[in-house]
Formats: C-alpha cells, structure tokens, sequence
C-alpha cells in the first residue's frame, strides 16, 4: 500500500489571486486507490492535508516482488480548499474511502465542505495529540530532522544526529499564541505553559503598524529593516555597555523604546523587524525558563511562526544563547509544517500498526528545505500559490543502531559534509552530472521490451538534474549533502520513474562469468602456503572491488570481468598501501579465531564471488561464524540480499566449505536493511542488529568505496572492525592523499580495549 498526506492552508491567503498550481499528475502514479486521509487544516494559518492510499507493485527484482507503502504530504493555500479538494477527489479517493481524519481549527470550519465534496464522514482529532504524534514520527525516521541555525556561519544549517531516543524534550509550538509541552514518551506528554503572545500578536500588531495584511509580507518586511532604529538599547540608555551586569551595549533595553521619544515616521521595515525581535525574544526567555525548570535540553521550536524565516530562527536562536548562557540549544524541524497531518494520519492507521516499520524520506518527490527569500535567491521557490511536499517511504522492516557502534549518539555515517564543504560540494555535483547522461543509458536498456522506457528515461533525467541544481544553491535542502544522499536521491528519482534495477542484467552478466573462475581461484588459494594465502585472499578482496561499474576510472578500462587472483591485480598499487595495517591484522590472524564475523559486502561479479567468498570460506575453516549483510534493495551494481541467495546457493554446489557453513547454520545471509550504495550503521535492519547480539559478533568488516570510505571510514566500533576499498575517483584519492587506484586497508582495534585474542595494538 502507499500512504499519502498533505495540505496546507495559508494565514494570508485571502487576498491573493485564486489560481493554483497543482502537482503534475505522475506524482501520484500509484495512488489510484487511496483508501485512508488525514487532514489538520487551521482556520488560517499554514496546515497540511494528508492521504493514505494502496497500490499495486511497483517493480520486480529477481525472484522477489516488493511492494512500497509512501506518505504524501502536500500544502496548498487556505484559500484554494475548494480546488484542493476536487483534486483529491478526482486524482486519489476511491469508493472504499469512507473516513477522513481531521485536526486543527479548519477542521471545524471546513467540516460540511469537505464532507459534501469528497463524500467522507470527517473525523476529528485533538490537535495537541496529532502535533507530538507527529513531532515523534519525524524526529524518530528523518535522520537530520532537527537543525540549530547559525545566521553567520558558512553553513547557516547545521544539522543534528539521529539519536534513537528522542524522550524526553521541550515543544514549543508557536501557532496564533504559543504552546509549551513536556514530551516525556511516545502517548505521555502534558501542556506546561504558554502564551498569548505568539505569531496572531506579531501578524494583528504588524498590521495595525504597517498596513500590512499578509503574513508572508511581513516577515520579508522584517528582513529588510533596522530594528535599532526603534528599539532602544543599552548603550542609548548608559551610552555603552552596563558592565556589573554583564549587558552589552547592543543588547534591546526596550523594544519599541525610541518611539516614544524620537518625533519622526518609522519605516514599516524597521518597525517589523521591532516587533518580530520583541515577540521572538519574548518566547526564546519564556521557552528558557521552563527548559530550566523541567531539566530538559532539547528544545524544539515549530509552528506556522516558524516556517523556516531565518530572521525568527536566528532570534530565537540568540536568545535561547543569551538566557541559558549555552546551556540549550535552540533546535528546529525542516517538516514542522507537516506534523499535525502525519499526527492525524497515524491515529487513523493505528489498526495498521504504522510504528512497527521505519519511514524514510524519499528525495526525489520532497521538495525541501527552502532559504532566504525568493528575492534574495533566485532557486527560492515562492511558498505563495505553490504547492509543497514532502514524501516518505515505508520500510518494512523497523531501522535500530548497530549494537556494536562505540557512541551512537556521536555517530556520523558520512566522511565530508558538502554542505559545509564548497569545493567538495562542487566536485561531486559536477560529477554527478557528468554521468547523468551513462545513467540514462543504462536505465533504458535495463528494460529493452518496454516502449515508453526512452520516455521515462528522459523524465528521470530532467529531474534528476533539476535536484542537483536546487542542491547546487541550496546544499542544506534535505539534511547534510553527501555523496551518500546524492546517490540516495539518484537511487529515489530512477525508482519514480520505475527503474528500479538500472544494473540488473550487468549483474546478471558478471555474475554469471564469475562464477566460472570460482573453483580455480579457491583451488590456486589453497596451493598457497598459510601467511601466502592470507595475503592473497586480501589483495582478492581489493581486487574485486575495484570492479565497480558505478566508478568512471573502472568502466572506463574494464569491458568485462576478470578473475581476481590474475589480472584484476593490475590495478592495485603495491605496498605500502595509503592506509597499510595489513600487518597488524597478519599477526591477528595467527591468533584464536574470531567468534562471529559480520560482513558488509559491496558489488556483485567479480567482487562477492572471487574477492568476498574466498575470504569468507578462510574465516569459515578458521572456525569463525559470518554474517553476510548485503542490501535489501538495488542500488547501482551491489549485490542485493536476494541475489545473494541465490549466488550462495551455487558456490556452496561447488565448494563444500561454503556448503557446510550455511549446512550448520555458521554462514548466515542477512538483508542490511540498506538500498545505497553507503551505509548508515544508525539505520540497520533490527533483524540484523539481533543476530549480530545473538553471535556476540567481534569482528565488523566493511568493504568498498561507498561504504568504507564515503561512510564509515571515521566509524568507532566496539569490537575490531577492518575496512577494506580501493580508491577509484580521482580527486578523493587526491584529497586523502593518494592516487588512483590506492588501496585503503584499515584495520582497527577499539582504543582502551585490547582484544583477549589478539597481541596488535590500534594502527594509526
């Protein structure tokens, strides 16, 4: 089934021009059938409206059919419901649809509307409920979710780590007034405190100073003004700062202050700014106090007050600084216009038991967080008259850290942060480009017998492009830019226009050739003497990968498959390697073998079957479990948890040790939860996370470019861990100080904690 949400009414829609634009209708390609809604719709503030749908399969792979449930959220004016809602109901209910549920103050005046235009019973629901169900809901599946705003900063975004236990925290929701509410547990919270003074008084007094009728104008009249040209400060009252009292002279003694006393007409720009300091200081102190007074120092700000202005946020920001001296952090949700909608769709699909999956934000039909304002950036879409939407995709499996992660809270998958890092950020774009036209290709002829693929193809392309234009000016759009997300968000894009498996018959194919070499590799192994063959079965490991056909460098060289413990070598750079603890984990070697061994592996072909098994078939008659984690889905040429399957099931017809390590239940193949080409140890499938307890795994290997130097390659662990990849890109061989096709091989042992079995020490 997929799962749909999202409208949005805005506060100063009424004297705007009534024209829409309504999202193109392949958005909702799979939600003809759309059998649950949701809606939390203000009497005139910015709300959204939210759907839940079932569809059909979307795609096959290999032996297995998968079926994606989606969330869609969607926000349009207040002032269009009534286009709104006859675009629902042509596009997504059906006759099953018999419900909708419904929050916020629109709920009540809209409730006859939207009953006789859909023909659903409206189902109403406590507004407070919905916004912390919903607050839960995002901070718990969007991983950089929460951010702190830094106005100055190179990266005005800076955004927080998922930490798994969100409990407990302070809301504070600025709506027409504001909300303060203890969250201490999923269904437990309680409303501490508030205000009359919130977003109503700054749009009703804003009005009655400048004339100025909409919401949205006012805010852009505040980014334009001097607030010190109305507000009195200290140093106009004792001519600097008040030093026994720790004022700077900068400091707002009195908001509005000057006008008083000076006899002159106040710009409508500074008098904005005043007021919008004034309330935003005024709830920064008031959020302060009951942080201190709870002990709680996670402090979430949302409400259509909000809405991600950066003059609010950095108010906010400097005043929550100033009150707690550091102590708090101001934190902000890129989705808090969408949380009393997911709210109120998840206590209608409570039957469905929504919180035993995990959700994931789903790139290529999310539209992101925006900036500045339209003026200011010319990629800034203008919220007025346009339609906004955010998308999520439901795992079916529920997503847990990986229990050997050393400190899960400070742990950050990805090695460069693009957002903060322009000439990364540049390079990689530009190369993400540069193959878009390779992708295309490989796209169309994944599907040679579908007419309309070329079409598609095309469609994939334009978006895709645009994605990397809107990430070029605005890099913060959907969390911290990585190489990890713009490889998500390709990997989202190819799939909304169902292509799922661009690499599937290159897969097929190499596949197929390797396993061909596969007797005659273990047999050259095992001619080899013991310190020889552990060599050996490395360099095979560094080998296959370097046969990536998602790296330029290679497919630019290779045109078919080679066995690992011949030709491919050639690529390898000779020791000592540009990270070289292979010594170090020769002398581990020597020592007792490891309990259990979990195995992240990498691509298909060559890589698993040459590279990957042998290495897993030594450990297998050193006595040593292994868990084989590869993806639960496709993402370029890596080899998926069915292919995989089916792969082992033919070495093991070939080589008895593989025959016996999955015969007694030694050599197990666990999905990783995974569909990219990195790999986040924060969001593992809880399957595996188990298994790795149940084995009391105390080795982690992690191979290939994408997950051991892309993500991880900083990754602390708990138990020995060895990360193994070749260098195929240029520029991040360049950057890590090495060259083309330079090897990292790092083996690690948690600092402090010497392994029982093992005489190395840490490698640097």
């Amino acid at each position: 089934m997929a799962e749909c949400s999202g409208i949005d009414s805005n506060p100063s829609s009424h004297t705007m021009d009534k024209s829409i634009t309504l999202p193109p209708d392949e958005i909702f390609r799979n939600l003809e059938n759309a059998k649950r809604f949701a809606i939390d719709i203000g009497t005139w503030e910015l709300k959204t409206f939210g759907i839940i749908a079932a569809s059909d399969k979307l795609y096959e792979i290999s032996v297995q059919e998968e079926v994606t449930a989606r969330l869609h959220f969607i926000k349009f004016e207040n002032a269009y419901i009534e286009t709104c809602l006859d675009f629902i109901k042509d596009h997504l209910v059906n006759t099953e649809t018999k419900v909708i549920k419904a929050t916020g103050g629109g709920a009540h005046k809209f409730k006859e509307l939207i009953e006789r235009k859909l023909g659903l019973k409206v189902d109403k629901e406590d507004e407070m409920t919905c916004l912390i169900k919903g607050c839960n809901f995002v901070l718990k599946n969007i991983p950089h979710e929460a951010f702190v705003y830094a106005k100055h900063a190179d990266s005005e975004f800076r955004f927080q780590t998922t930490n798994p236990d969100i409990f407990p925290y302070l809301l504070v929701n600025i709506g027409s007034g504001v909300s303060i509410v203890k969250v201490e547990a999923e269904d437990k919270f309680e409303r501490i405190g508030g205000s009359s003074i919130g977003g109503g008084t700054f749009w009703g007094l804003g009005a009655l100073l400048t004339k100025t009728k909409r919401f949205d104008e006012l805010l852009q009249l505040a980014s334009k003004g001097q607030h010190t040209n109305v507000d009195m400060l200290v140093k106009d009252i004792y001519g600097g700062s008040y030093g026994c009292l720790g004022l700077t002279g900068d400091l707002i003694a009195s908001s509005f202050g000057k006008s008083a006393t000076a006899d002159k007409e106040f710009s409508k720009e500074d008098m904005a700014k005043s007021l919008l300091h004034m309330i935003s200081n005024d709830i920064g102190q008031l959020a302060c106090l009951y942080a201190k007074l709870h002990n709680l120092s996670r402090v979430y700000f949302g409400g259509f007050f909000i809405r991600g202005h950066p003059v609010t946020m950095h108010t906010i920001t400097y005043s929550i600084n100033f009150f707690t001296k550091g102590e708090v952090q101001a934190l902000f949700l890129r989705h808090e216009g969408y949380l009393g909608a997911i709210g109120a769709f998840l206590k209608g699909a409570e039957e469905d038991n929504p919180n035993q999956y995990s959700w994931g934000e789903n790139y290529a039909g999310s539209s992101g967080l925006m900036s500045v304002s339209p003026d200011m950036n010319p990629m800034q879409r203008a919220r007025s008259g346009t339609f906004d939407m955010l998308e999520m995709d439901r795992l079916e499996r529920q997503l847990v850290n990986l229990p050997l992660l050393q400190d899960p809270s400070s742990y950050i998958p990805d090695t460069v942060d693009l957002t903060e890092d322009a000439l990364a950020r540049e390079y990689w774009l530009y190369c993400f480009e540069e193959a878009l036209d390779g992708v295309v290709k490989r796209a169309v002829a994944s599907q040679p017998d579908m007419l309309e693929a070329a079409l598609r193809a095309e469609k994939f392309r334009q978006k895709y492009r645009h994605k990397l234009q809107t990430l070029r000016h605005q890099p913060f759009a959907y969390g911290s830019l990585t190489v990890r997300s713009l490889l998500d968000t390709r990997e989202h894009c190819l799939n909304e226009f169902n292509f799922p498996d661009p690499y599937s018959k290159i897969k097929q194919r190499e596949n197929d050739v390797a396993l061909k070499y596969y007797q005659k590799a273990v047999k050259s192994l095992e001619e080899l003497s013991w310190e020889e063959r552990q060599f050996a079965l490395v360099r095979g490991v560094l080998a296959g990968n370097v046969f990536d056909w998602g790296a330029k460098a290679v497919s630019d060289k290779c045109l078919i498959p080679l066995c690992a413990q011949t030709d491919c070598v050639v690529f390898l750079s000779e020791r000592p390697w540009l990270v070289d603890s292979y010594n170090q984990w020769l002398e581990r070697m020597k020592g007792p073998p490891h309990k259990c061994a979990l195995f992240f592996v990498d691509n298909s072909g060559v890589d698993i079957i040459l590279g990957v098994m042998p290495f897993v078939r030594e450990l297998l008659s050193r006595g040593t479990e292994v868990v084989l984690a590869s993806n639960s889905g496709p993402a370029l040429n890596d080899v998926t948890n069915g292919e995989l399957q089916i792969l082992t099931e033919r070495i093991a017809a070939m080589d008895p040790v593989i025959q016996a390590g999955l015969r007694d239940d030694r050599l197990m193949l666990v999905q990783s939860g995974s569909s990219s080409p990195c790999l986040d140890l924060s969001r593992l499938d809880k399957v595996l996370a188990m298994v790795v307890r149940e084995r009391q795994t105390d080795l982690v290997i992690i191979e290939g470019m994408g997950r051991a130097i892309h993500t991880n390659y900083y990754a602390m662990l708990s138990c020995e861990s060895l990360k193994m990849a070749v260098i195929k890109n240029s520029w991040l061989a360049d950057r890590l100080g090495g060259k083309l096709f330079s090897v990292v091989f790092k083996y690690e042992v948690p600092a402090g904690k010497p392994s029982q079995d093992c005489e190395t020490s840490t490698p640097s």
